[in-house]
C-alpha cells in the first residue's frame, strides 16, 4: 500500500529556535509557557500547554519521511513499469509476428502515434491552463478575455487555441457525432426488431417442425427409402488437438452405414499430423464405418477449395445431401435424424442449419463474453431471419445441404474467405429457402486466447465486406422480390457488416475521447450510459447467465470495435489482408461424453491391437509416439495493452461526460495522459516486436 501524505497543516504555524517559546492556543484561555531547557520539553504537561519547538520537529521528520516513502513507492511502481515493458518489448515468446507481416500495419500505426502526439500536447495545454487557473473549458460559453486580459505568449498560444477549437474543431466534431448517432439509432432499432421476433417467437412457440414419423417403415428392404444418401465432410488444416474426437463424433452418427460415407479432408501440411489422421480412418474403417481420408497436395482456396475438391470426386455424385463439420464440432449420433427430415416434402428447402453450443465457454472471461455475443446471434438474428425470411448465413459448419442447391448456386468459390456466406447468399438468390433449427444443438469451441480470437474475428469481418463488392451487381440484376434485395443490401450487409463497425469505433472510441478536450462537442449521457447499457442488456438476454459481466462486455465489445473496423476497411478496399486466411487455434477440450468414451476404448487396448494387426511394430511405436502428447511449454503471454487501455480510457471519457463537477475534469485528463502513454508503448513495443 502506497504510504499516506497529508501536507494540509504545513506551514499553518512558524516555529523559532530557542527559548522561551510562546504558544498561543485556540482557547480563549491561553497561557505563556517558559522552557528552561530541551529536557524540559519531554516533561509531562497539562492539556492546556501547547506544543514545543522540537516536537514540531518531530512532527516535520515525520512527515518529510512519509513523503520520502511516498516518493520511493511511486519510483519503484514506476521502475517494474518499466521492468515488465523491457519484458513484453525483448523476451515476447509465442507471440512473434512473421517477417512478411512486420510491413504490415505501418501506415495505421504512424496515424495512431501522430494522433498520440497531438493528444499529448493539448493535454500539456489544459494542464497548464488549469495550474495558471484559465478555467475556460469548464465554462460553456466560453468566454474569450480582451487583449488587455492576455498576460504572457503561453496565454496568448491558449486563448487561439480555445478560438480555433470552439470555431473549427467543435462544429465538425458535432456533425461527425450527430450522424454516428443517427446510425447507432438505427442499428439498435433494428436489434430492437430482431428482440421482438424473438419475444414473439417464445410466446407463440414457432419453430420448424417434422410432420409424423419419417421413419417409420418396419420393412428391412424398403427401410432404405426412408434414409436418404448422405456425405458427410470434416475439413480441417493441422487440427492436431480436435480431430480425434470429432472423427469420433460423427462416425457414431445413428445413419445406416450403407447410406452415409463419410470424408475426412486433410490439408495438414504437418506429416506427423497426416499419420495421426490417417491412422484414425483406418481405426474406424476396420470398425465397419464407410469413412475415406483425402489429402490435397497443393493447398489452394483454403476450405472452400478444400470442399470444392471433394464435392467432385465422382462418388458424390450419388448422394442427395451433405452435412459439414468442422474439425473441432461434435454431432450428437441423432443430428442426422433431427435436420434431414426437414427436406422430406419440401423441395424448396436447400440449408438445414443448426445451433452451436460450447464446451469451454466458462473456461476464461473472453470466452464467456464470446458466448454472450454467439447465443444472440443464433438465438435472436438467425431462428428471427430463419422464421421471417427463410435466409440467415450459413455459418459453415453444423449445417445439412441439399447438394441440388449447392450445384444450381455454382458450388463452392475460392474467392472469399466467408465460402459459407458467400454460397448462402448466391443460394437465396437462386429461390432457395432456409430453416435454422435452435433446439438442435452441435458442441464445438470458442478461441480462448485472444490473439486466436482477434484473428477469427478479422477474417469474419473482413470477408463479408469483399463479398459485397464482388455480388452487389448480381444481387441488383438477380430475380427476386425487391424487399429480398433491400433485405440483403440494407441490413444484411451495410447495417449489419459496415454501418455497426463503423459507428461503434467511430463514437465510442474517437469521438468519445475526443470529447475530453474538445468538452464543446461532449455527448449526451443518453448515447453513452442508456441506450448502449440498454442494448446490452438485451444482447445478454439469450445467455441470462452473464448477467454479472455486463460491464466487462460493453467495454469488450467497443474495444474490440478497433478490429473489426480495421477488417471491415480492408475487406471493403481489398486490402492485403481482406484474403488472409489463418486457422483459428483450438484447445481440444471434450465434453463429459467423449470424456467416457475415451476411458472406453483405452480399455479396449487388445481390440485395437487387433483392428492394426497388418501394422508392424515398428510403426506402432512410432504412431505411440506422434499420439503422445507434446511437453508443454512455458510461454509469455502477451498483454493487449492497447485494448486494455481503451477500455479503460472510454470508461473514463464516460464517467468525465456523467461527472460534471468542478474540477474533476483536470484528474480525466491526467488518467487520459497516463493512458495515452502506454497506448504509445506498446506501439512502439509491437513495431519493435
Amino acid at each position: 500500500m502506497a504510504p499516506g501524505l497529508d501536507f494540509s497543516d504545513w506551514g499553518a504555524k512558524e516555529t523559532r529556535k530557542g527559548t522561551p517559546v510562546v504558544v498561543k492556543m485556540e482557547n480563549p484561555n491561553y497561557s505563556v509557557v517558559e522552557i528552561e531547557d530541551p529536557d524540559a520539553a519531554f516533561r509531562p504537561v497539562e492539556k492546556s500547554r501547547g506544543k514545543n519547538a522540537k516536537q514540531v520537529t518531530w512532527v516535520l521528520l515525520l512527515k518529510a519521511h512519509r513523503a520520502v516513502g511516498c516518493v520511493a513507492w511511486i519510483a519503484t511502481l514506476f521502475w517494474a513499469l518499466l521492468g515488465t515493458i523491457k519484458k513484453r518489448l525483448i523476451f515476447r515468446q509465442d507471440v512473434g509476428m512473421a517477417s512478411e507481416k512486420l510491413g504490415k500495419g505501418k501506415l495505421l500505426f504512424t496515424v495512431i502515434k501522430a494522433f498520440l502526439v497531438t493528444s499529448l500536447t493539448i493535454l500539456a495545454f489544459e494542464i497548464i491552463a488549469y495550474f495558471n487557473g484559465w478555467h475556460y473549458f469548464q465554462n460553456p460559453s466560453l468566454h474569450i478575455p480582451r487583449t488587455s486580459d492576455i498576460q504572457g505568449l503561453f496565454h496568448l498560444v491558449y486563448v487561439t487555441w480555445l478560438w480555433f477549437r470552439a470555431d473549427y474543431i467543435a462544429p465538425l466534431i458535432q456533425a461527425l457525432s450527430k450522424f454516428c448517432v443517427a446510425l447507432f439509432l438505427i442499428q439498435s432499432a433494428d436489434r430492437m426488431v430482431l428482440c421482438l421476433g424473438c419475444f414473439w417467437i417464445k410466446y407463440k412457440k414457432i419453430k420448424p417442425r417434422i410432420e409424423g414419423n419419417p421413419f417409420k417403415s418396419n420393412d428391412v428392404e424398403g427401410s432404405g427409402y426412408d434414409y436418404p444418401m448422405v456425405l458427410v465432410q470434416i475439413p480441417m488444416c493441422n487440427e492436431r488437438e480436435v480431430y480425434e474426437q470429432s472423427i469420433s463424433a460423427v462416425c457414431q452418427l445413428d445413419w445406416p452405414k450403407d447410406r452415409l460415407l463419410i470424408q475426412v479432408l486433410d490439408d495438414s501440411d504437418d506429416e506427423s499430423i497426416q499419420c495421426l489422421i490417417k491412422a484414425e480412418v483406418a481405426t474406424w474403417n476396420q470398425r465397419g464405418i464407410n469413412i475415406i481420408y483425402r489429402h490435397r497436395l497443393i493447398r489452394t482456396g483454403y476450405k472452400a477449395g478444400n470442399l470444392k475438391s471433394a464435392m467432385s470426386c465422382e462418388y458424390a455424385q450419388a448422394y442427395e445431401f451433405v452435412a459439414i463439420f468442422d474439425a473441432d464440432f461434435q454431432p450428437n449420433p441423432d443430428f442426422l435424424k433431427q435436420t434431414v427430415p426437414h427436406f422430406k416434402d419440401n423441395p424448396e428447402l436447400g440449408l438445414v442449419q443448426a445451433r452451436w453450443t460450447f464446451v469451454n465457454k466458462d473456461e476464461n472471461l473472453l470466452t464467456r463474453l464470446q458466448n454472450i455475443n454467439l447465443c444472440f446471434h443464433f438465438e435472436v438474428e438467425q431462428q428471427v431471419n430463419g422464421v421471417f425470411l427463410n435466409f440467415f448465413g450459413f455459418n459453415g459448419t453444423a449445417g445439412v445441404w441439399r447438394i441440388r442447391a449447392l450445384e444450381e448456386s455454382g458450388g463452392w468459390l475460392e474467392r472469399t474467405t466467408v465460402e459459407d456466406m458467400d454460397i448462402a447468399v448466391r443460394a437465396h438468390l437462386n429461390g432457395w429457402k432456409f430453416i435454422f433449427l435452435n433446439d438442435v444443438k452441435v458442441l464445438c469451441e470458442v478461441p480462448e486466447s485472444y490473439e486466436a480470437y482477434r484473428k477469427q474475428q478479422h477474417r469474419w469481418h473482413s470477408g463479408p465486406m469483399h463479398l459485397f463488392r464482388l455480388c452487389l451487381p448480381a444481387i441488383i440484376t438477380s430475380k427476386i422480390a425487391i424487399w429480398k434485395k433491400a433485405n440483403l443490401i440494407l441490413l444484411f450487409f451495410l447495417l449489419r457488416k459496415l454501418i455497426l463497425p463503423f459507428y461503434s469505433f467511430t463514437l465510442f472510441c474517437i469521438i468519445l475521447p475526443l470529447t475530453m478536450f474538445v468538452p464543446e462537442a461532449e455527448l449526451p449521457v443518453w448515447v453513452i450510459c442508456y441506450v448502449p447499457v440498454f442494448m446490452s442488456f438485451l444482447n445478454i438476454l439469450p445467455a441470462p447467465k452473464s448477467f454479472p459481466f455486463i460491464v466487462p462486455y460493453l467495454l469488450f465489445e467497443n474495444t474490440m470495435s478497433v478490429t473489426k473496423f480495421n477488417a471491415m476497411v480492408s475487406g471493403l478496399f481489398k486490402l492485403g489482408s481482406s484474403y488472409e486466411w489463418v486457422v483459428t487455434k483450438k484447445a481440444g477440450r471434450s465434453s463429459e461424453s467423449d470424456l467416457l468414451a475415451a476411458a472406453e476404448r483405452e480399455s479396449k487396448t487388445t481390440n485395437q491391437l487387433q483392428i492394426q494387426r497388418g501394422a508392424s511394430e515398428s510403426e506402432l511405436t512410432e504412431l505411440n509416439r506422434l499420439k503422445a502428447a507434446p511437453v508443454p511449454v512455458k510461454r509469455v503471454n502477451k498483454i493487449y495493452r492497447k485494448e486494455l487501455t481503451l477500455a479503460f480510457l472510454l470508461l473514463t471519457a464516460s464517467v468525465r461526460s456523467l461527472l460534471s463537477a468542478q474540477g474533476v475534469h483536470f484528474y480525466f485528463l491526467l488518467f487520459q495522459g497516463v493512458t495515452f502513454l502506454l497506448v504509445g508503448l506498446d506501439l512502439i513495443g509491437e513495431q519493435m516486436s
